[in-house]
């Protein structure tokens, strides 16, 4: 050919262009965060796609209600990474383990018996934290977040990066941060304000005023999808703990609100009897995948990325105060210690909480924050 005489790679050449732990993710038992090559399926034929994948992504750790540790964290990291830069991956699916818990954030356990006292790993676990945002960022990749169960707190925050989220509708969203001694600035705060009304953004964020339903979320434009998952006959019926079938009742917006009184009491005894079947909601992601899979590749990347700025904006404006947060706030017997340290002893104390009135009268009074404050606003040993 004509052009023989310029030096070229082999026309099938790959290059590896990630930096990856592949321990992290291949650990036998949890708690651990997992990643596995699903292969691309036509939703509508059911035929395999052959030499392309879906990489799914799963919080794994269960009897804590998938919440991350250290390794879990950096091996979500790790898995996005690796999925980023695999050419066969067309698209990746962040979801938990099991059916009850999507991710309840950050373990606390961890938070309470290691970082507080140690500002220094608080700032390297901070920055472990920006490598899971910064492997979405720089991806020409979907990112699509399965929520099958309850995502709150860091649970929201750790998936706040994905594009699209596609939920079952007993799925339940909300914040816990401020209630808890924490700051939800591990993503909420930055990007609730871009996918929420400021005002919706605050009630959730800061007020943690209530773990809103996946209809509610639907209904604020906050999550893309609802599918049912519970069965009565052999047939699919929205969750009858959320009122789905009008929109208002005596001038109030009552859908994806959830019911109460008798009503919801016989709600939850009907959910116990229910056959669970999560068909329609992998087939709504096969679906979602299946619309980037038929788009070019270079379009979608740029497109996502380009979209994505609004959120990565406001990150990058304040990512660098939470590592400082991290450090400042981690200090002995200060807030972050009295509600972790609340919530990690209820089992002693019967309380997950602090006495947090008690703790403004106290503060009112120019008390500060010592092993004696401390000891006074907590909860107290059975």
């Amino acid at each position: 050919m004509a052009l023989d005489w310029i030096p070229r790679a082999p026309k099938e050449n790959l290059m590896d262009f990630s930096i990856i732990r592949e321990d992290l993710i291949k650990k036998d038992a949890p708690p651990r965060t997992t990643m596995e090559k699903r292969p691309l399926i036509n939703p509508h034929t059911k035929e395999v796609v052959d030499g392309l994948y879906v990489a799914y992504v799963v919080l794994d750790n269960e009897r804590q209600g998938n919440s991350y540790d250290l390794d879990m964290l950096a091996g979500t990291a790790v898995a996005f990474n690796k999925a980023s830069h695999d050419p066969s991956v067309v698209a990746v699916v962040l979801t938990g383990a099991g059916d009850r818990f999507f991710c309840t954030g950050g373990n606390v356990p961890e938070y309470s018996e290691h970082m507080i006292g140690r500002p220094l790993d608080c700032q390297q676990y901070m920055q472990v934290y920006w490598d899971v945002f910064n492997a979405v960022w720089t991806s020409a990749k979907p990112f699509i977040r399965r929520v099958q169960g309850m995502s709150i707190g860091g649970g929201e925050e750790i998936s706040g990066c994905c594009d699209l989220t596609v939920a079952s509708d007993t799925a339940s969203f909300g914040q816990v941060g401020p209630a808890h001694g924490s700051t939800a600035m591990g993503g909420a705060v930055q990007f609730k304000s871009v996918t929420m009304t400021i005002e919706d953004a605050i009630w959730n964020t800061v007020g943690c005023a209530e773990q809103m339903s996946a209809y509610k979320m639907l209904r604020k434009n906050y999550i893309h999808r609802v599918e049912p998952v519970l069965k009565q006959n052999g047939e699919f019926i929205r969750n009858p703990e959320v009122i789905t079938d009008k929109w208002v009742d005596d001038g109030q917006i009552v859908y994806g609100e959830y019911k109460t009184g008798d009503e919801l009491k016989e709600a939850k005894a009907l959910v116990k009897t229910l056959e669970r079947d999560t068909s329609r909601l992998d087939q709504a992601v096969d679906e979602v995948v299946w619309t980037f899979a038929n788009l070019y590749p270079q379009q979608v990347g740029v497109s996502l990325n380009m979209l994505r700025a609004e959120k990565k904006l406001c990150w990058e404006r304040t990512k660098a105060e939470t590592i400082w947060w991290w450090a400042a706030n981690a200090q002995l017997y200060g807030e972050l210690d009295m509600g972790m340290t609340a919530f990690n002893t209820a089992k002693q104390t019967g309380s997950r909480d602090a006495d947090i009135i008690k703790l403004r009268q106290l503060l009112a009074k120019g008390r500060r924050y010592d092993e004696e404050l401390f000891e006074e606003v907590m909860p107290k040993p059975k």
